[in-house]
């Protein structure tokens, strides 16, 4: 029998190697359906999308807008303005453009504008890099332009998978070897967490052939994080369980059985609970958020199947001797602990129940203050933590023509209402020169410009009269449209995800602790966190690092990743208070217990979560940046503030309260030394 059980582990392991075959090559496919274009990440129903895709099937197909900047300061000379001249015939002599490119001087004469445009690329984005990269090497000045700042977004994306991978590892591999004291046991939840990964880009890839699911480098990045990070808190969990049994058990099978048995449900319960969260954001019309809502969830799913097969068969073979040097032998007890920090904090909370509840929840209110000092939108050439020659140039343009409009607006009517709508364009108010382009496929192109600079108020009240007297039926886009369109299309999702998800998350809480006030409680603590980690935004991100603006899907994004990972602490931390409840204590004394008994693995696992996001305020990118702050600083304060006192103080106030309508609202407590009922659920 023995023998049989000792062959399971292998068995796994055998299985595992075949799947990682199977996933192999669609794991490596990924990188090639990943889009970063401006259509993947706007809403799917705006106008500026419609602009998007109504030009790709034009004539050429999707236009590439560069402009080439010239400058000196104190004036260019005529010498420059020379060289500028026969550059650009260089650059219209090497491509195709749709109409030669006239000069545009500033009125201090320290600046030449050349807008360029070409159809030559079209939808790859392979060819437009390479097309700007080779505008680049003919000319002397900057380039600029949407067609410029996409190629320099791509490649930075492009170039996040790699430090992004490595960074993150790394952390983990750390914080590991110091809570396990080992040399060797670290390396196994790691290597299972990278395994996960592979596979999770195996299922994303199968998942955007089958649905058409937008995959882009902001929601691949955030899947591994959440691979790592979710994944090493279950091994955390799943390997303080089994060392616990090892002690008990004579064999390492039987020991990792009962680890199963004891802490499967909640990690089941916690990942599905975390997966449902992620999938609300499918409600969503911004491209992005949608895309990120199953490639989350994939993240989740892939690391929690890793976890609770491949990591247990990995332990089970190993032995022991993983432990090492500090090996749990069977029929040892675990050295004496002193009075751990989780047990004071649990005492100070019973002690003075009401006053840690209103002191803690007055802390969150006043931090949550800080959103009225968020910045604003987020420019396009703020994007960059770094400064690409795209944004170079966008600031540039905007110190040199600081009264008029450098960045066109695209205007695409059905071709039959399309002088109508010319006429429309040029009498908008705000707006300097409108002129016809293309036709094809129904639809002819309009080229505007306006009189403000780029991204002004001024400039997006121009884009919403356009938008108003041109009427239905004629769309209105570009690259400032677009940042129009996102803001918008960000506060309509963050209207609906944001209830649909508490709601889900909730019926999940529900049914699986049988009761609704212990529910809104951690509901409640999670959406009070989000708040507090947005207002340390809110005085951080100007103040410390400098970030001109906040992304417009950063409220609703950092909702559904603290709601749903918050939670996910949660209910290791209620399971663990029903059973003691189930067992006899009353409530309050019950929640001490849970902070006491699981205190510790969920403080590790915080850590090593927060850390796993904090990577993310390394990259280049200010949205990812932002996005891991405000997640990191929020996993943090669940941890150490609204688990360890809110939820706990909540808890022995409302005593047996907490687990109305269910049964245990009115259990009686069993007689001394009685287990009638009690669950094994032990985190």
């Amino acid at each position: 029998m023995q023998g049989r059980k000792r062959t399971v582990g292998w068995g796994v392991l055998a299985l595992w190697v075949i799947v990682i075959a199977l996933a192999a090559p669609l794991a490596g496919k990924l990188g090639d359906v990943q889009r970063d274009r401006a259509v993947d990440y706007l809403p799917a129903s705006a106008d500026s999308t419609q602009v998007a895709k109504i030009t790709e099937q034009m004539p050429g197909g999707e236009s590439t807008d560069l402009v080439l900047v010239y400058h000196r300061d104190g004036g260019l000379t005529p010498e420059d303005k020379a060289t500028a001249a026969w550059e650009v015939r260089q650059v219209a002599a090497e491509h195709p453009l749709t109409s030669p490119p006239q000069a545009v001087p500033s009125e201090d004469g320290s600046t030449l504008l050349y807008a360029v445009s070409s159809t030559e690329p079209g939808t790859d984005e392979a060819a437009r890099d390479a097309f700007v990269h080779d505008v680049r090497e003919t000319v002397s000045g900057e380039v600029g332009g949407p067609g410029a700042l996409a190629t320099d977004a791509s490649e930075v994306y492009n170039s996040l998978d790699g430090p992004l991978l490595y960074t993150t590892v790394a952390v983990v591999a750390v914080l590991l070897i110091v809570i396990y004291r080992s040399p060797f046991l670290w390396l196994v939840p790691l290597v299972v967490a990278g395994t996960a990964d592979y596979l999770s880009m195996a299922v994303t890839y199968a998942l955007h052939q089958g649905f058409d699911i937008s995959v882009s480098g902001q929601s691949t990045g955030v899947m591994t994080i959440l691979v790592f990070g979710a994944g090493t808190d279950y091994a955390l969990l799943l390997v303080s369980r089994y060392r616990e049994e090892l002690r008990r058990a004579p064999r390492p099978y039987d020991a990792m059985a009962a680890a199963l048995r004891g802490c499967g449900p909640a990690v089941l319960a916690s990942s599905g609970t975390v997966a449902l969260g992620m999938l609300c954001l499918l409600a969503a019309d911004m491209n992005s958020s949608r895309g990120m809502g199953p490639t989350a969830a994939v993240g989740v799913l892939c690391a929690l199947v890793a976890m609770m097969t491949l990591l247990p068969a990995l332990l089970v073979v190993l032995g022991r001797r993983v432990f090492w040097p500090l090996i749990p032998a069977y029929g040892s007890e675990p050295k004496a602990a002193r009075r751990s920090l989780f047990a004071a904090m649990g005492s100070s909370a019973g002690r003075r129940p009401l006053a840690v509840l209103v002191a803690g929840a007055a802390a969150l209110a006043a931090l949550a203050l800080g959103t009225l000092n968020l910045p604003g939108a987020l420019k396009q050439e703020d994007s960059f933590s770094s400064t690409p020659e795209a944004v170079a140039a966008m600031k540039t343009l905007a110190a040199a023509y600081p009264r008029a409009g450098t960045q066109p607006i695209t205007v695409v009517a059905p071709t039959p209402a399309s002088s109508r709508a010319l006429e429309t364009a040029r009498a908008t108010e705000g707006v300097t020169k409108a002129e016809a382009g293309r036709s094809g496929q129904g639809w002819t192109e309009i080229t505007v410009v306006a009189a403000y600079p780029p991204q002004t108020p001024a400039e997006t009240a121009t884009i919403r009269e356009l938008r108003s007297a041109l009427g239905d039926g004629v769309y209105v886009g570009g690259p400032s449209a677009e940042r129009l369109d996102m803001a918008d299309t960000s506060t309509r999702d963050r209207n609906i995800v944001v209830p649909l998800a508490v709601v889900v998350v909730l019926l999940v809480l529900i049914a699986l602790l049988r009761s609704i006030v212990a529910p809104l409680i951690l509901v409640a603590a999670v959406v009070a966190v989000w708040g507090a980690s947005l207002g340390i935004g809110g005085l951080l991100f100007e103040s410390l690092f400098a970030f001109e603006g906040t992304d417009p899907g950063l409220a609703l994004l950092s909702f559904v990743f603290l709601v749903a990972l918050g939670v996910d602490y949660g209910i290791f931390l209620m399971h663990r208070m029903r059973e003691e409840c189930l067992g006899g204590a009353e409530p309050g004394a019950a929640a001490l217990t849970a902070l006491r008994t699981t205190g510790g693995v969920i403080a590790s696992a915080g850590l090593v979560l927060a850390a796993t996001f904090a990577v993310l305020v390394n990259m280049p990118m200010v949205q990812l940046a932002e996005l891991g702050f405000v997640i990191a600083v929020g996993v943090l304060l669940d941890t150490f503030l609204v688990r360890t006192y809110l939820v706990t103080s909540a808890s022995v106030l409302l005593g047996r309260k907490v687990w109305w309508p269910g049964p245990l609202a009115g259990k009686p407590v069993p007689t001394a030394g009685s287990d009638t009922g009690r669950e094994r659920v032990r985190v």
